[in-house]
């Protein structure tokens, strides 16, 4: 029994270090990623960058850091992270390719959002549907058309022809 209290003892001052360092390097990294956001958000309020936008600008500025983050640390323990980040690209394409047509509605949304063709209140025209936009989503361009509610997916507003009337143009 004193073997093995002995062995514990002499692992535990082993690895102590190595923990502590594990978690500033993940405590550093948080922080990191906290002002980051903030800092974007800030840059885009100065911007006048949509705020759908911004806030994903932000999330994915923070999910990246915090990934660097902890496999920094895991590093820093000795684990060989070459086949994790392997791993993760096999996945990461993966899901994009069963993933690609909501991808596609996310990139299109952005676009929409920087490029704004339209804006709320106009009335716009595609694939058949008419009325006044609603909301701009990253998803989703919503339409409001004789008290119904129609969304249409941001990808179609790319590949389909939209006729964009002003909202004072609407008889």
């Amino acid at each position: 029994m004193e073997n093995i209290i002995t062995l514990l003892t002499e692992q535990a001052i082993l690895w102590a270090p190595k923990i502590g360092s594990v978690l500033f390097i993940i405590l550093i990294f948080y922080i990191l990623a906290k002002i980051s956001k903030r800092i974007i958000l800030k840059a885009s309020t100065r911007l006048e960058i949509d705020n759908h936008l911004s806030l994903l600008i932000a999330r994915a500025a923070r999910v990246t850091i915090i990934i660097f983050g902890f496999a920094t640390a895991l590093g820093t323990l000795g684990i060989d992270i070459s086949a994790i980040v392997a791993g993760l690209g096999l996945t990461g394409f993966a899901l994009g390719f069963a993933l690609k047509d909501t991808i596609s509605n996310i990139i299109s949304g952005v676009m929409i959002l920087l490029y704004r063709p339209f804006v709320m209140g106009n009335t716009i025209k595609i694939a058949g549907y008419e009325g006044r936009v609603v909301s701009i989503d990253l998803r989703y361009t919503e339409l409001e058309s004789e008290g119904n509610k129609v969304l249409i997916p941001n990808s179609k507003l790319f590949t389909d022809p939209i006729t964009v009337m002003e909202a004072n143009d609407v008889t």
